[in-house]
């Protein structure tokens, strides 16, 4: 080791809060400061307040102590040296984080038996709740765990459905681990598979015809509407969703260009019902027609 990466290692153990006595002379040197116990965690500053931001950010409840994981994120600030642990307890103390409604929290045991599964490559029986509130078992090979916008997804194999299946982690109910082994993909890429198969296999077909190019339209699909396929000067999107009202009023409206839903009845019920009420936005009321006419200006 260098002179030079000496002195860089002992600058930052001292901005970590921890003594550090040097002499000069010929037998001189560094050592810690006597009676010195090393923290069990020592970060920096700047890796503290890091990692209580990217708590907040991912879990804005672990503001609060009585929280999971803020009294977690509590119990690793208190270990830290006072002159480090300061700013990053104050940071958990005093900030104020919005809940994001789209995320779901799965129960901490749960995904633990899945993670494992996963790194042991080992069947497991789940127990899952769909959107509907229908229950069903399935024996499923867990390929892996995907978080995505503030929701956990378990990407496997369903030996019920014999194809791909994406779960959300919150919605299994039980989990159990089976002697059965089982090989994943070998270019099994667990993100792009993901997005993939969000929007495949729902119970209600979807055929979207949209009158623009596709490098304009694509922006603004998610991948969990289908796959966008060019088709002349328009793009069509194929699909499924187990919610056509959500599909309609979430996804479809706020795509700035035309288009028709040329398959799925569920589908086009569920747009229909928010064009009428748009179109009833617009409408006069019975109220303002009836009521008297006055100046522009009072």
């Amino acid at each position: 080791m260098t002179e030079r990466a000496a002195r860089r290692y002992v600058g930052i153990l001292r901005e970590a809060g921890i003594p550090v006595e040097s002499a000069r002379g010929p037998y001189g040197g560094y050592r810690l400061g006597r009676g010195t116990r090393l923290p069990p965690v020592v970060f920096t500053q700047e890796q503290a307040l890091g990692l209580v931001m990217a708590v907040l950010d991912g879990q804005p409840t672990a503001i609060d102590v009585d929280d999971l994981v803020g009294s977690a994120l509590s119990k690793v600030i208190r270990a830290l040296p006072e002159s480090v642990g300061r700013q990053a307890a104050a940071l958990q103390a005093y900030a104020s984080a919005t809940p994001d409604r789209h995320s779901a929290r799965p129960d901490p045991a749960t995904t633990s038996v899945l993670i494992a599964a996963v790194a042991d490559r080992r069947r497991v029986m789940v127990t899952y709740r769909g959107e509907s509130g229908e229950e069903w078992a399935a024996a499923v090979d867990p390929w892996a765990v995907v978080v995505r916008y503030g929701r956990w997804y378990l990407l496997c194999h369903s030996h019920r459905a014999d194809a791909i299946r994406t779960y959300r982690i919150d919605r299994v109910r039980t989990v159990r681990q089976t002697p059965h082994s089982f090989t994943p993909p070998d270019d099994l890429d667990p993100v792009a598979a993901l997005e993939e198969n969000l929007g495949a296999g729902w119970r209600y077909p979807t055929r979207v015809v949209f009158h623009a190019p596709q490098e304009k339209v694509a922006p603004w699909i998610r991948p969990p509407m289908g796959r966008l396929q060019p088709d002349g000067d328009r793009c069509v999107l194929v699909g499924s969703t187990g919610n056509p009202a959500m599909y309609a009023q979430e996804w479809l409206a706020p795509v700035p260009f035309d288009f028709s839903v040329e398959e799925g009845p569920e589908l086009h019920a569920a747009v229909a019902t928010v064009a009428v009420r748009f179109g009833a936005a617009l409408s006069p009321s019975p109220s303002a027609e009836t009521r008297p006419r006055g100046p522009a200006f009072t």
